[in-house]
């Protein structure tokens, strides 16, 4: 659902040039982009950024983001991040799934994964980065420890 909103931000900003992530040429055809990420960065931004196309998920075709210069990996629905700020309903509905109060997967992700050698591979091309903050979509950004924290998350999927 991240991408609801792409086409009128590119009408916005039509200067912007549009990456889209693999499955959402097939969703949104209607969008303009200059190319479907992957494992491999364009040049554009890979001198500073790395990323890696988290496989394994159908469901979600989300593409994971390594800054280097400031050590930060920004992600999408992989992880979340949910405390006491988070609105009412939100702060409810974590706590249903276990995920409340803590950084890392929800409950719900051993069932996303489908296979879970494809994602086993992209979480350690994840790990191996040299990151420490995590910016996700969904909750706080967490300042330190992030690598720890996301193979803590991800204890059941690495064993």
């Amino acid at each position: 659902m991240h991408h609801l909103y792409a086409g009128d931000v590119a009408k916005s900003y039509p200067e912007a040039r549009l990456w889209i992530g693999p499955g959402l040429e097939r969703k949104r055809p209607d969008l303009e982009y200059v190319a479907i990420l992957g494992d491999d960065a364009p040049v554009e931004w890979r001198d500073e950024v790395a990323q890696v196309f988290f496989r394994g998920r159908p469901y979600e075709n989300e593409v994971v983001f390594f800054h280097r210069p400031s050590r930060t990996l920004v992600m999408c629905d992989l992880a979340f991040n949910f405390g006491p700020t988070a609105a009412a309903p939100t702060r409810f509905l974590m706590r249903l799934m276990r995920s409340y109060g803590r950084f890392g997967p929800s409950t719900l992700d051993p069932w996303l994964i489908r296979d879970r050698a494809a994602a086993r591979a992209s979480l350690e091309r994840v790990l191996a980065w040299d990151f420490d903050r995590v910016i996700v979509a969904h909750g706080e950004v967490l300042e330190r420890g992030g690598r720890e924290a996301l193979r803590h998350g991800y204890a059941w999927l690495l064993a």
